[in-house]
C-alpha cells in the first residue's frame, strides 16, 4: 500500500518544515506516479515576484522523494536513500499554482528491488515537471535517488 498524501504532509511538517511553510504540499500518490503542488504567494517569491527557484526544487524533489519513500515503505526492506545529483531548467515565469508530476515510479521501484536483492547501491534518475493552471511546462527537474540496502 503507497503512502498517503495526508501522511507525507504530515511528514514535511515535522522533518522538512521548510518545504511545509512555503506551501509545498502532496496532492496525489500512486504506485506509478506522483504529483505535488505549490501556490505562488509573498512567502515563496523572489525580488522578481515569481516563485523563488528552491521552492519549485523542493516542490520536484518532493514529487520524486516520495516514490522513493513509499517503493522503501512497501518493500519492508531497510533501505537509505540520497539525492547524488540533480538538474534543472526554468522556461517560463513561476507564478500561480505550480504542479509537479512525476511519473517515474516503475524506474525506482526496480531499483529498490535490486539493491535489495544484491545489497548493491542502485542509482536512478527521476524528472518531476511543473506546469502552471494553463498547462505550460515552467520548469523541470531532474533528481538522480541512490537507494542501498542498511546493514
Amino acid at each position: 500500500m503507497s503512502l498517503k498524501p495526508s501522511q507525507i504532509n504530515k511528514f514535511t511538517l515535522f522533518k522538512l518544515p521548510a518545504c511545509y511553510f512555503s506551501g509545498v504540499r502532496t496532492k496525489s500518490i500512486t504506485e506509478t506516479s506522483c504529483v505535488t503542488s505549490v501556490k505562488h504567494s509573498w512567502k515563496n517569491q523572489n525580488p522578481f515576484k515569481s516563485m523563488f527557484w528552491a521552492v519549485q526544487g523542493m516542490a520536484a524533489e518532493l514529487a520524486t522523494g516520495a516514490l522513493v519513500m513509499s517503493c522503501i515503505h512497501n518493500s519492508g526492506a531497510k533501505v537509505s536513500m540520497l539525492v547524488a545529483n540533480n538538474k534543472a531548467n526554468f522556461s517560463k515565469k513561476a507564478t500561480g499554482r505550480i504542479t509537479f508530476t512525476c511519473n517515474d515510479g516503475l524506474a525506482i521501484k526496480e531499483a529498490i528491488s535490486k539493491t535489495v536483492e544484491t545489497g548493491e547501491g542502485q542509482t536512478c534518475w527521476m524528472k518531476a515537471v511543473g506546469t502552471n493552471s494553463d498547462g505550460a511546462i515552467v520548469s523541470t527537474f531532474e533528481f538522480e535517488w541512490t537507494v542501498k540496502r542498511k546493514g
